[in-house]
């Protein structure tokens, strides 16, 4: 039975970091035309990074669930629009946009929401096992 009980932390763990990657995704997009974030520099694109836990203490038996390991910033250059009326533009007429990829972008959204459906479906499926063994118990 404890087996089960993995099963809802490790699809649990999932769905809290698919979550977290939604969100930075949804920031990354929102900002796609800003040429400055919060601090003043220029937006740069950020990407979650996963690490593999384990869910138990339990040497024997580990299994591993996933959690955000940090939040990245993108190492790809900024976006160049020649811009020359612009104030934000810089001595060539240029104004530095964020590095946000609008395509790779909406691609890691249906990734991320794929798998978290998945992981709901997993612990749909698991609630039912228990059920079912419940009522067998019972009958």
């Amino acid at each position: 039975m404890s087996s089960v009980f993995n099963v809802f932390n490790i699809s649990s763990s999932a769905m809290t970091a698919q979550s977290i990657r939604l969100n930075t995704v949804a920031s990354n997009l929102a900002n796609v035309d800003s040429i400055i974030d919060e601090t003043g520099q220029p937006y740069r694109s950020k990407q979650v990074v996963f690490q593999a836990v384990p869910t138990t203490t339990d040497t024997t038996n580990v299994s591993r669930g996933v959690r955000v390991n940090q939040i990245v910033e993108s190492a790809a250059p900024p976006r160049l629009v020649y811009e020359p009326n612009n104030p934000a533009a810089n001595a060539d007429g240029y104004v530095e946009y964020p590095n946000v990829n609008v395509v790779e972008e909406m691609t890691n959204m249906i990734s991320s929401s794929r798998s978290y459906q998945s992981n709901v479906e997993v612990m749909n499926t698991a609630k039912n096992l228990v059920t079912s063994t419940l009522q067998i118990g019972q009958a």
